[in-house]
């Protein structure tokens, strides 16, 4: 049997919550499927744990692929408190890196080793620490790293390195490149700046992006028409992006709400808290998320109980980012603009501090909305007035 200790003859202690998922599943289809999907990576490793040949343990992991097959198992056994929690976008970046250094020499391997640790890495952890980690910030720190790996193949292929590298030869490499190049290496520039590995090169900060807004406000609206009355859409799309278009929330913020974050009482409004401050839901929007708390069906045999408004297919994680994002454009409602549209309409109607307050916004980006809707309103009854003054 897969789970059974030879030892005892009995389902192995340590793994008897995974044997209690499996046969408890809601959906046992799940289970079945998975445990005979090829190539059967996680049956086997957890028949080898059962039987004592390796350890149940992350550092057991850490020693093979870091495949679909062994991510699921790992990511399973943590859900079911079997493993410890452990962070799988910081740490599937470690044997990544180790790849990608492979074709630079070792001091270019050990200078972009330090920059991983001490600020990508480290920028990663904080944001884990806070709750605020997302795949897309992953995969920007990455690029990040991909960006730098390459000037530094270049400089090789220039048959130079960092420590020697002129302002004038990083901008000729920078020339050669497109824009975003220079935001994508600011970090790592500033970095080797600022640790004095060479003080000779910087590169400007990029400009942060200015608050902007291209999508209407009747497209807005229309859009929160159709996800309120089209039952064929997917529940849980239609309420995250009306948690975007109605309450200006991220994308990352809307996906990863737990169920405590609702109050839903068997009388009277559902109050939804983004961040500090319970928000009453309009309806039919709290007619919608009351169905979510009941029919959370999207969810793995492991995820339906941890606690996430929207589980997704990998246990003990909330649905994936990009699932909604290319479900919402399909519909087209991409989630970046639809927020803009919301921020500009909303920061029209309410005080900036309480904007903030409410959706869990900085009060400078408040303070940015605000007055980017007193420009524009500002100019629309300039050109109103100027056009009066036209008038015969």
């Amino acid at each position: 049997m897969l789970l059974l200790d030879p030892r005892t003859g009995e389902i192995h202690e340590r793994l008897r919550p995974v044997f209690d998922a499996l046969v408890g599943s809601h959906r046992p289809q799940n289970a079945i499927t998975w445990l005979q999907r090829p190539p059967g990576h996680g049956p086997t490793l957890l028949r080898q744990m059962a039987s004592g040949e390796v350890n149940i343990s992350h550092d057991t992991f850490a020693r093979r692929p870091m495949d679909r097959a062994h991510n699921y198992l790992r990511d399973l056994l943590v859900a079911l408190e079997v493993l410890e929690p452990y962070e799988p976008l910081i740490e599937r970046i470690g044997p990544w890196l180790i790849d990608r250094v492979a074709g630079i020499s070792a001091m270019h391997r050990q200078t972009i080793d330090q920059f991983a640790r001490w600020v990508i890495l480290r920028r990663l952890r904080t944001a884990a620490d806070q709750g605020r980690l997302t795949k897309a910030m992953a995969e920007g720190a990455r690029q990040r790293l991909n960006r730098s790996i390459d000037l530094l193949a270049w400089l090789e292929h220039k048959q130079t390195t960092i420590l020697e590298v002129t302002q004038h030869r990083l901008e000729l490499y920078l020339s050669t490149q497109v824009m975003s190049m220079s935001m994508m290496l600011h970090p790592f520039i500033t970095w080797i700046n600022r640790t004095g590995i060479n003080n000779r090169i910087s590169v400007k900060n990029p400009n942060p992006s200015q608050a902007h807004v291209t999508m209407g406000d009747a497209d807005r609206w229309r859009h929160i028409g159709t996800l309120l009355r089209d039952d064929s859409i997917r529940l849980y799309t239609r309420i995250i992006g009306l948690f975007i278009l109605l309450f200006a929330q991220p994308l990352t913020r809307a996906y990863d709400l737990r169920t405590e974050q609702v109050t839903a009482p068997q009388r009277g409004p559902v109050l939804v808290t983004f961040r500090e401050t319970p928000v009453e839901m309009p309806e039919p929007l709290g007619m919608l998320i009351r169905q979510q708390l009941t029919h959370r069906v999207n969810a793995s045999y492991a995820s339906l109980d941890n606690g996430w408004l929207f589980p997704g297919g990998i246990p003990g994680r909330p649905i994936a980012t990009e699932n909604i994002r290319g479900q919402l454009v399909e519909l087209g409602i991409p989630p970046h603009q639809a927020r803009h549209a919301a921020m500009f309409g909303l920061s029209a109607e309410v005080p900036h501090m309480i904007l903030a307050q409410t959706l869990g916004i900085s009060q400078t980006a408040a303070r940015a909305w605000a007055g980017l809707a007193a420009r524009d309103w500002g100019g629309y009854i300039r050109e109103r007035n100027d056009r009066g003054k036209l008038s015969p």
